[in-house]
């Protein structure tokens, strides 16, 4: 019965594909499909066997600027749109969304390896970040008032203008949405680069938008490669800010590539996050937690909980139960409803992740289960597999301690008493997030306020709040979403000195 299903998803998500492309994936600029007649393209392969899904169309830097100057000009009218009009579309997003959830679903298990078991919940979140920013629509635009005796000071927020969001190929719809839903609720024009291994749902997010009554201009979608596309987006001079979510060293090139043109840049980087446990907590609620943190999604996260620290009291005991649900874990077509983890974005991906474990064991280490070789069941041999990895007997200055892997592999480190965890923690470039389990309140207290990170979450996995600041520390980026945070990298303040005309003003030339 699950072989029919799963044969169905996929021939359902090829057509889709195929109605997308028509026959190649063009650019959305302008609110229509848009493909230069001696446009190169990009062959988008299945992660699942390495068959073709697609051609996308490969942006050059004449691309970039026909959609920088279509939000540029839309930008003009884009502003002047009441708030209630603005938040009034970006509903109207929202429910276009959720009618789609399916395709989105089906489009972005074929073109990422995500199983559908989490890409059937891409859709809810990615509205909900349209109908949260589309709510907030009213108050972006306010500022604060600061009197004095003399004086009355007040600001106002207005928005900086077209603005480049570059997204990953990880969770590349939400994080899309992540991006450009706050800055269309801001005012902003919108030109988006996604990545080019999964370039499929950014264009289905676009159209999706057309439809829902967003004005032609507003949200510019450009296909291609980071240093063709990507490059040309980031040293535009019409578009006056970056967002992007991706690799560190991508983000400093990104950086250096806008400095000329002082564009104001927002990253989210990479994270080696850790997850601390010490014996006092509740053990069956952090084996679930590390469990999810690490395995879902492939592995491939941002603040995934990729560094395991463990009260030596208990270490052995917690390593061999995660083992025994690492080894559970259902490995396979992520078109089918029961799997757990998919494959592998694409072939290079997969060979890092490799190459990670085989110089850790090289160098020691213990891969206790996981890897090309734990793959088992009838899948195709040209697909990205690898199951879920657990590695112990690591030391803190190791390459797969130290570097992100970005796929299913979680590293184990014993610690001895509070400070040392603490020290073992921030041990790193990184720092996104941080999960501490504990039955100390104070301890919880104590260690949140050292943490080296953005976020910290005790006892729980991620629980996302869109009001909350969201971004990391030190490599692991710059600025903050959600709520006002992200008003505040789409919109410039503007201060209002006001007199009273009570205070007196200094003289000089005057006899």
């Amino acid at each position: 019965m699950n072989a029919d299903i799963t044969q169905k998803n996929r021939l359902t998500a090829q057509a889709l594909i195929d109605d997308l492309s028509q026959p190649v994936l063009s650019h959305f600029i302008d609110g229509q499909n848009y493909l230069r007649q001696d446009s190169a393209t990009i062959a988008n392969r299945s992660p699942i066997d390495g068959t073709e899904l697609n051609q996308t169309a490969q942006g050059t830097e004449a691309d970039v600027n026909k959609a920088s100057l279509s939000s540029e000009k839309a930008f003009e009218s884009w502003r002047q749109w009441p708030a209630d009009r603005r938040r009034d579309v970006l509903h109207a997003i929202a429910d276009r969304i959720e009618a789609n959830a399916e395709s989105i679903a089906l489009i972005e298990t074929a073109d990422t390896g995500q199983p559908l078991k989490f890409t059937g919940k891409t859709a809810t979140r990615g509205a909900e970040n349209f109908r949260y920013f589309a709510d907030l629509c009213s108050r972006a635009g306010d500022g604060h008032s600061y009197p004095t005796p003399t004086h009355l000071n007040y600001t106002m927020r207005e928005p900086i203008g077209p603005i480049g969001a570059i997204t990953p190929w990880n969770m590349p719809f939400m994080l899309a949405t992540w991006k450009i839903a706050p800055a269309l609720a801001a005012g902003c024009t919108v030109v988006h680069k996604p990545a080019e291994w999964s370039p499929l749902t950014a264009t289905l997010l676009a159209k999706i938008a057309s439809e829902a009554g967003l004005p032609a201009g507003v949200l510019n979608t450009v296909q291609g490669l980071g240093h063709e596309a990507g490059n040309a987006l980031t040293q535009d001079p019409r578009i006056k800010a970056i967002a992007f979510v991706g690799g560190t060293q991508t983000g400093s090139r990104i950086m250096a590539q806008g400095a000329a043109s002082l564009k104001r840049v927002h990253f989210e980087l990479g994270g080696k996050s850790p997850v601390l446990v010490f014996d006092d907590a509740d053990i069956d609620r952090a084996v679930d937690a590390v469990t999810f943190m690490i395995f879902s999604l492939n592995g491939q996260r941002c603040n995934a909980g990729s560094r395991l620290l463990v009260q030596r009291s208990i270490h052995n005991q917690f390593v061999e139960r995660l083992i025994q649900r690492a080894e559970k874990i259902r490995v396979g077509n992520p078109f089918n409803p029961a799997t757990e983890v998919g494959p592998l974005i694409h072939s290079t991906q997969l060979t890092k992740v490799k190459e990670h474990c085989a110089n850790a064991v090289q160098a020691g280490a213990t891969l206790h289960c996981g890897g090309v070789n734990a793959v088992t069941g009838d899948l195709p041999a040209a697909g990205n597999w690898f199951a879920p990895a657990i590695v112990s007997g690591v030391t803190p200055s190791m390459d797969i301690v130290q570097q992100e892997v970005f796929g299913p592999v979680l590293t184990v480190l014993p610690f001895d008493d509070e400070s040392h965890a603490l020290a073992l923690a921030n041990d790193s470039r990184y720092g996104l997030s941080t999960y501490l389990w504990t039955g100390d309140v104070g301890r919880a207290h104590r260690l949140a306020r050292s943490f080296q990170s953005g976020m910290v979450w005790v006892n729980t996995e991620i629980s996302r709040n869109l009001s909350t600041p969201f971004g990391g520390m030190k490599d692991s980026g710059i600025g903050r979403d959600g709520g006002d945070w992200s008003f505040d990298f789409y919109m410039e303040t503007r201060n209002v000195c006001i007199a009273l005309d009570s205070h007196p003003i200094p003289q000089i030339g005057k006899l």
